[in-house]
């Protein structure tokens, strides 16, 4: 006869077993969904686009941001974070990325979202510096450049996904304001 310690140690070996194929196929029913967001950012005006006195290039924008990320969300969905950021390229660097709006969307209701504002961080040339905000150089001028909207997915279980939507055509002037 097995003892009650015995018997015991089984029937919760068997149920964190159950619990754990249970969310391995639940985190990999979220591969067989296949969301389709849209978004939409426009530049509505260039505030200015000054030299600062380190001689680095800096832009204020005011943006319209809207998107519908409602198909991101399954069941599995804890939250998504969001945000714009603009990309060009400079001889330096191929690729050049700076965040300038940022969110997290916590519900399928708050996905569907249109937001009037101005970029929340700087978008300052990043040619050649050791602090990430500043750079040295004028490599913004006339620079043509897209604007990207990246979410990250976080699930309440399984892999984060990643993915975005590039939002080519814009560029900047050839003189300060």
């Amino acid at each position: 006869m097995h003892s009650f310690s015995y018997r015991a140690n089984a029937v919760v070996t068997f149920a964190v077993t159950i619990l754990a194929v249970m969310c391995g196929m639940a985190s990999l029913s979220d591969n067989f969904n296949s969301p389709s967001p849209t978004a939409d950012v426009k530049v509505l005006n260039i505030n200015w686009f000054q030299k600062q006195p380190n001689g680095n290039d800096e832009v204020s924008l005011t943006l319209n941001i809207s998107a519908d990320l409602s198909s991101l969300f399954t069941w599995n969905t804890k939250q998504v974070f969001v945000f714009v950021a603009a990309e060009y390229g400079t001889p330096q660097n191929a690729l050049n990325q700076v965040s300038l709006w940022d969110g997290i969307i916590q519900s399928k209701e708050h996905a569907k979202f249109w937001i009037h504002t101005t970029n929340k961080y700087r978008f300052t040339d990043q040619a050649r510096c050791s602090m990430p905000l500043f750079a040295s150089g004028n490599n913004l001028r006339g620079k043509d450049f897209n604007l990207t909207l990246h979410w990250h997915i976080m699930p309440k279980t399984g892999k984060m996904f990643a993915d975005k939507i590039v939002m080519t055509g814009y560029s900047l002037p050839e003189e300060y304001r």
